[in-house]
């Protein structure tokens, strides 16, 4: 086996934005995917200011534990990725320039979202795709609508992000959260995507 200080990677170090509510199999295989074209991965927890919504269950705090447990378990040593939230702002421009400034530097951004491609085009930044594995199965719109229907979601997530989710009741709180009324009245979640 090489050691990894002698491979030589197409990227020194790659950004990935998601808001991880919840990590799943699906985001792991793409993260180890990107990896093998890169030294280091920096994994944005977006819309850090978001929790206890329906779409949104889950803490900054909580999505990184699920995240550095996920690597731990996918075995992806701690010098290989750097774990940041970010809040959302509401200007495009001063959210790039917000992770600009909170990630170490990085030369290339992974995404398949068309705002995001755009915004770091527009500031001369590569952007390469992200390998969606089995998204139709895989994504965390069907982990949530599993938790609230009570079918297997933990078949879709790594085992110890099922762990760390078992750990804040969160299972509960999505229910609950799904309970709740909105100014609109009560949503029909289980069209969520």
């Amino acid at each position: 086996m090489k050691d990894a200080k002698l491979v030589k990677r197409k990227y020194r170090r790659g950004l990935f934005v998601g808001r991880f509510q919840p990590f799943h199999l699906g985001h792991g295989e793409a993260i180890l995917k990107l990896l093998e074209d890169m030294d280091e991965i920096i994994v944005i927890i977006g819309s850090a200011q978001l929790s206890h919504e329906i779409d949104n269950p889950f803490t900054a705090g909580e999505r990184y534990m699920m995240i550095r447990s996920a690597f731990h378990e996918l075995k992806i040593k701690p010098n290989r990725y750097h774990l940041l939230p970010v809040p959302d702002s509401p200007t495009h421009a001063v959210w790039v320039a917000q992770i600009a400034s909170y990630a170490p530097p990085f030369d290339v951004v992974c995404s398949n979202d068309p705002l995001t491609i755009r915004l770091f085009k527009e500031l001369h930044v590569p952007v390469v795709g992200v390998p969606f594995i089995s998204r139709d199965r895989l994504n965390s719109t069907l982990v949530r609508r599993r938790m609230l229907s009570g079918e297997n979601w933990c078949e879709l997530v790594p085992t110890s992000v099922a762990e760390e989710i078992k750990k804040i009741d969160g299972v509960a709180r999505v229910r609950e959260l799904a309970e709740t009324d909105s100014p609109f009245g009560r949503r029909d979640f289980s069209k969520t995507v």
